[in-house]
């Protein structure tokens, strides 16, 4: 049975949905006023893994994700700047381009990371009556006041106010300690509407029965999550450091309005760290997955670099654990490579492989079983491929192709794309290892060793295999073929064939 980890009962609970074998999920989304870095990511990253996890053990998953586009104020409570404002003001651009721009790019990332998109994506603008009648729903129960212009949560009416919280040790920060406002009354409450701010020139702003204004952060993902999901949904997923303000305020403002709970799990994933300090956008110190593509790294190898800490443990990043994800992702993808070559160029007998695809199956679902135990999932299947190598010379076709079929059943999972296909290489590229071979049947080595290093410079390999050159993509930082002309190559057919990462679950 799958067990997760419940951080409002602080232990690993057996997991069964509210309703048959359909998980209801909802994850918090980013705000769209700068691009995502990548400790933003691995948050999302964590979600997608809980998510094939659930597919893996044959639950149906709805998942809905927020797009925080309005109402997010620099400090999770209720002061600071307006964040798209600020994107706004930083780009010269209305706070509608900015929220676009930025939806957009952060779409992009979860693509380029593998991440499966939820079934349903909800922009906190385009629910604008759905939060206002939430609003509407607590006052009529007495949960709220008005005070300075603007609706407040009053957390003395909800006796089970703060049951997420905790104290914070990893961040240094108390959940107790929220910024001053002084027409709260008490010190945690918190705006459900703004009327007045100190964004006069703010160009959000609707009509509502307490005057033009614009929402609360936390209103949105209370109305969103329960309108597509019901109440109470199975699962919902965050950050580490929504559980002080954010998810403490959704669950008292939803379970306030409905009198039943929120959710029946809340998971939290932990910070990506660069020297003991959190990433993030104030800190000053965020990386964004472009910045890797720069630096010549596979997108997929972060996946593979995250796939290495469990999510609960706080992970720290170095540009020296980037090279080792990316040489390791590197390797495992060259290993099944060939197993796929093997499954239609092995000799045609056959050895019991079945036995340890059996054993490995069992360790890698225990793994994922216990609160997503990725790494020692990661682990059985490196062991296994260990394996799989050291009876190379006893294996043959029909084994490689159930050993292909296993693994792309794990990499389901994983989301490392470690079977998927290019249809082509480029054909420069193929042209210069059809020279290369010509060259080497005329034992014309330096001219044969001069196009293997154009062909590298390009980002590919060729390894000369008893039955012919192959073609393997080795490097992500591509340079310019310069010794043939362009228009040249490109009417070269090309007669290799290559794996690659792809975006595609």
């Amino acid at each position: 049975m799958l067990h997760l980890y419940n951080t409002l009962t602080r232990k690993k609970e057996a997991f069964k949905p509210l309703k048959g074998k359909t998980v209801r999920l909802y994850t918090c989304g980013p705000t769209v006023y700068n691009y995502a870095h990548v400790g933003n990511l691995r948050s999302y990253f964590f979600a997608d893994t809980l998510k094939r996890v659930l597919i893996h053990f044959g639950y149906r998953v709805k998942h809905v994700m927020n797009i925080t586009d309005v109402g997010h104020l620099t400090s999770d409570a209720d002061s600071g700047d307006d964040k798209m404002l600020l994107g706004a003001q930083r780009e010269r651009k209305t706070v509608w381009q900015i929220a676009e721009f930025y939806t957009d790019a952060f779409k992009d990332n979860i693509r380029d990371l593998n991440i499966i998109a939820p079934n349903i994506w909800c922009k906190a603008t385009d629910h604008i009556w759905l939060q206002i009648e939430l609003i509407e729903r607590l006052e009529k129960k007495g949960h709220t006041y008005r005070a300075g212009g603007n609706v407040y949560f009053d957390t003395s009416t909800w006796k089970g106010y703060g049951k997420l919280k905790w104290s914070d040790k990893q961040t240094g920060k108390s959940v107790a300690r929220v910024d001053k406002d002084v027409h709260k009354r008490h010190e945690h409450d918190f705006v459900l509407w703004f009327t007045k701010s100190k964004f006069q020139d703010q160009d959000m702003k609707w009509e509502s029965p307490w005057g033009a204004g614009y929402p609360g952060w936390h209103i949105e993902c209370s109305a969103m999550s329960t309108h597509y999901l019901g109440q109470p949904f199975d699962i919902h997923t965050g950050g580490i450091d929504h559980i002080a303000v954010h998810h403490t305020n959704e669950i008292a403002q939803s379970e306030a309005a409905a009198g039943k709970p929120m959710a029946l799990f809340w998971m939290h994933g932990e910070f990506l760290v660069i020297d003991s300090t959190r990433m993030g956008k104030s800190e000053g110190n965020f990386i964004t997955l472009q910045s890797f593509a720069e630096r010549g790294y596979d997108p997929l190898a972060y996946r593979f670099f995250l796939l290495q800490t469990h999510y609960r443990q706080q992970l720290n990043f170095t540009w020296q654990s980037m090279d080792a994800a990316q040489n390791g992702y590197r390797s495992l993808r060259e290993n099944v490579r060939e197993y796929v070559l093997r499954a239609t160029r092995a000799q045609p007998k056959k050895v019991s492989i079945e036995p340890l695809i059996t054993r490995t199956s069992k360790k890698i679902d225990a793994a994922l079983a216990d609160d997503l135990g990725a790494p020692q999932a990661l682990a059985a299947l490196f062991n296994f491929i260990s394996q799989v190598n050291r009876r190379t010379a006893r294996l043959g076709r029909g084994d490689y192709r159930i050993v292909c079929a296993f693994i792309k059943k794990i990499d389901a999972v994983f989301g490392l794309s470690l079977t998927r296909r290019d249809d082509r290489i480029p054909a420069q590229v193929s042209l210069l290892a059809d020279k290369r071979e010509h060259a080497r049947k005329e034992k014309r080595w330096a001219v044969a060793d001069a196009l293997r290093d154009e062909i590298a410079r390009a980002g590919y390999r060729v390894d000369d295999m008893p039955d012919g050159p192959r073609i393997v993509r080795h490097d992500l930082r591509i340079s310019r073929i310069s010794s043939l002309p362009t228009a040249v190559l490109n009417t070269v057919p090309s007669r290799y064939s290559l794996f690659r990462s792809s975006s595609a679950p």
